[in-house]
């Protein structure tokens, strides 16, 4: 018999999307395990833990039982960084059951998925990313941190096409951080930069996770 593939996740649940330009609707969050950057900032710290195994069919099972009572069409797949494992028969097996998937990536790896968006957050201090995801971006979210500045949103707006929206997302929408959100988009504004937009963390705001 062939070996059953193991996916390590921190955890499975429903809620809505809070970030970007799907924030507000209903979604299935599958959060994966592990991370390759572990920025000091993150909001997530307890996913780069080892997580709990799961079967292919393991997950598909819980996610139908979370569909019964919340039928959401969308699934979000982040993390962590949900690319370190190999997700794509995972992502075959979810198409199958007619959901639309969203991956949420760091963008520093990148596997060629049957997905419906790619979420793409490139961190600090480098911010690289992978250029396959220049086309396949659905929108770019910057982590607003104290060391963020307008060359670098200059040069991210001038990497990707300008149909792509480049979010500057507060950290945990604390005041210092959309304080600085406005400055550099004001200052972006007036360098005449396209598609710039301040976002926020709707989840927070409803208390969910």
């Amino acid at each position: 018999m062939p070996q059953q593939h193991i996916l390590k996740i921190a955890e499975i649940f429903p809620s809505i999307q809070g970030e970007g330009l799907r924030q507000g609707e209903a979604t299935l969050f599958i959060r994966f395990s592990g991370c390759n950057l572990k920025c000091s900032f993150c909001d997530t710290k307890y996913a780069w833990k080892e997580g709990r195994k799961y079967s292919i069919a393991q997950v598909s099972e819980k996610i139908n039982k979370l569909r019964h009572r919340f039928p959401a069409r969308w699934i979000c797949l982040t993390g962590g960084e949900p690319l370190l494992q190999d997700l794509a028969d995972l992502v075959k097996a979810l198409k199958r059951e007619g959901f639309k998937i969203q991956v949420e990536t760091n963008g520093t790896l990148y596997r060629p998925l049957p997905v419906d968006w790619y979420s793409i957050s490139p961190k600090p201090d480098k911010y690289y990313y992978r250029p396959e995801y220049r086309e396949k971006a659905k929108e770019v979210k910057v982590i607003l941190t104290k060391n963020l500045d307008l060359e670098l949103i200059k040069r991210l707006r001038e990497e990707f096409p300008e149909k792509t929206p480049l979010l500057l997302q507060p950290q945990s929408n604390r005041e210092w951080s959309i304080n600085l959100g406005m400055k550099l988009l004001r200052q972006a504004l007036k360098a005449g930069l396209k598609n710039i937009r301040l976002s926020v963390q709707l989840h927070k705001i409803y208390g969910l996770r």
